[in-house]
């Protein structure tokens, strides 16, 4: 049957796809717009799962808040082209408003949203880390995002108690700078602290420090690797001869989550 122009941009308008797929698809349907659309979306989820092998390192990273809850999400991809594009992004905004308001199980609602994309980006797509943070009562919570090419590539949220939105915001900043791992000492893994320091006490050892000054050597450069990774540990941004817990002045974070793409 012939397939009119009219209809192939109908069905282009529909499903983002070029003229030739458009024009294949309404041939093998004859000329169905909708079992058209379907075959699309089949033929599209076939050739994503042969790209599901395929390195999505790229992205954005949308935060969202309202009152006192506050959602990040990362929506993956393989190329910064994709990541920039303006379906994408907003994508990842309307994903992370829907976890603000009911929750990470939210996310189920949008697996036709990205069928439809993987189909017409024709590149590995899905959602990755997810995180809702709520502040409780006489505890205040902020949000940072870095915009980069228009879309976030750095997004923070911190939750603190007994102190005030200022302090909060100042505390995002810092965190999207630092890039800490971890909130506090009790947080770290003792495997991965037991790891670095006898990593720590080898190179001491090689350096051929005397014994006795060894431990304290080595909870020196423990100390040290702590500083890097630890949030309360690390030198405050704003004022580096005080650590963040110093900054606080007796308030505490209660939360925080960060998602840097890429990283």
């Amino acid at each position: 049957m012939t397939i009119s122009a009219k209809d192939v941009q109908n069905l282009r308008q529909a499903t983002g796809v070029g003229m030739m797929d458009a024009k294949r698809a309404l041939e093998e349907s004859n000329g169905d717009m909708e079992a058209a659309i379907k075959l699309l979306r089949v033929q599209g989820l076939a050739s994503a799962e042969k790209r599901a092998s395929r390195d999505a390192s790229e992205g954005a990273v949308a935060v969202v808040r309202d009152g006192n809850v506050a959602a990040i999400v990362e929506l993956r991809c393989e190329t910064d082209f994709v990541a920039k594009s303006q379906e994408f992004v907003a994508l990842a905004d309307e994903i992370a408003a829907s976890v603000v308001a009911d929750g990470d199980q939210s996310i189920v609602h949008f697996k036709e949203n990205i069928e439809v994309m993987l189909t017409t980006l024709k590149e590995n797509i899905s959602i990755g880390r997810v995180y809702r943070l709520e502040a409780g009562p006489d505890e205040v919570i902020d949000t940072y995002q870095h915009i980069q090419a228009n879309r976030g590539v750095n997004a923070v949220i911190v939750v603190v108690k007994g102190a005030s939105e200022e302090v909060a915001h100042e505390l995002t900043l810092h965190i999207a700078f630092a890039k800490p791992e971890y909130l506090s000492r009790a947080d770290v893994p003792v495997a991965e602290v037991e790891a670095e320091r006898k990593t720590i006490e080898e190179i001491t050892r090689n350096e051929g420090k005397p014994d006795a000054a060894i431990p304290k050597i080595l909870e020196g450069r423990l100390n040290g690797w702590y500083k890097e990774r630890v949030l309360l540990d690390q030198p405050y941004v704003q004022d580096d001869k005080e650590t963040v817990a110093q900054f606080l002045k007796g308030a505490s974070i209660t939360a925080y989550a960060q998602v840097v793409i890429g990283g």
